[in-house]
């Protein structure tokens, strides 16, 4: 459906769909069976709002759980910061993870610049309540060979998570096993759950730990035994998509993806029970990176998630 067709459609549905999609709706669903939550990450869905206005859609729509967004939050007073908690218990919400508001991948002053500022982002989080946060690895270099990129990672990211243990924050990485962003550059880097753990151990602080993508997780030949020698709480977010038919999976491309459970060529059955089987308890999010949920209206666009999300629980 366009924006067109849903636009027309959508006062006429209003009304069945908030019922339905209320978070009343899924009390049957979280059950014992899992303790992770469906989470809404407006930017991964091509939605350009603000916190208030995501945490609005998240409880419209069903979501258990709402990204947090340092840079706001850092913006509130306390007395702001007590009645956004009150705000987020009574609409049954919990927070998922907030992104790393700094930029590690790229030249020494940029980096610099981003660790200044840090400690105030940390705070801001820490004081709303938010544990995690989450970051990617780029899986090649242009000019740094495997092992000038793996010190330079380790260096920089102890210096982050030096940081954030000290407003108990605990930060994941995501592998990116995406074959074509692999080859794009000279030089290969981390791009598998072996060599993300290999990071993690380099830098050697207990608050870094994995944010595990069911698109990066296929892609890499990684498999549910892989998960389950992981800790849950060394889990701070899991992303969860699909990919497109009729694609060869060396040829797939990391910006074509398509919604949980939508195709079938990944196995997110698998996937998700094996985070189950750990205990996993933080937020799984879609990030389909899909051309038309991102032309759909916003609130379009979350239905269709939160009706991917569910479909896709359901196989826990």
């Amino acid at each position: 459906m366009n924006r067109r067709k849903f636009i027309k459609t959508a006062a006429l549905s209003a009304t069945v769909s908030q019922v339905a999609l209320h978070p009343a709706a899924f009390a049957q669903t979280r059950s014992s069976r899992r303790k992770m939550t469906m989470s809404l990450v407006c930017g991964s869905l091509g939605i350009d709002v603000g916190q208030r206005q995501a945490i609005k859609y998240a409880h419209l729509f069903g979501f258990e759980s709402v990204e947090a967004r340092p840079e706001y939050l850092a913006t509130l007073e306390r007395r702001e910061i007590t009645e956004l908690k009150r705000d987020l218990r009574k609409m049954q919400l919990v927070w998922g993870s907030a992104s790393l508001p700094l930029d590690f991948r790229r030249d020494q002053a940029t980096f610099q610049d981003g660790l200044q500022n840090l400690p105030k982002l940390a705070a801001a989080l820490q004081r709303a309540g938010v544990r995690r946060m989450n970051t990617w690895l780029r899986p090649s270099s242009g000019d740094l060979t495997y092992l000038q990129n793996f010190r330079q990672h380790t260096l920089r990211l102890q210096e982050v998570t030096k940081i954030l243990a000290d407003y108990d924050l605990r930060l994941g990485l995501e592998y990116v096993g995406t074959t074509t962003l692999l080859t794009s550059r000279k030089f290969p880097f981390i791009h598998t759950m072996t060599e993300t753990a290999e990071l993690i151990e380099a830098v050697g602080h207990d608050n870094l730990g994995y944010v595990l993508d069911s698109w990066h997780w296929w892609q890499a030949g990684d498999t549910a035994e892989d998960i389950e020698k992981l800790q849950a709480d060394s889990i701070t977010l899991v992303d969860l998509n699909d990919a497109p038919l009729d694609v060869p999976k060396g040829e797939q491309l990391d910006n074509r993806r398509e919604l949980p459970a939508a195709t079938g060529v990944i196995d997110v059955k698998t996937f998700l029970n094996a985070l189950r089987n750990i205990g996993y308890d933080g937020p799984v999010r879609a990030e389909p990176f899909n051309q038309t949920l991102r032309d759909m209206d916003d609130q379009a666009a979350c239905q269709a998630t939160i009706r991917a999300l569910k479909k896709a629980f359901q196989l826990i």
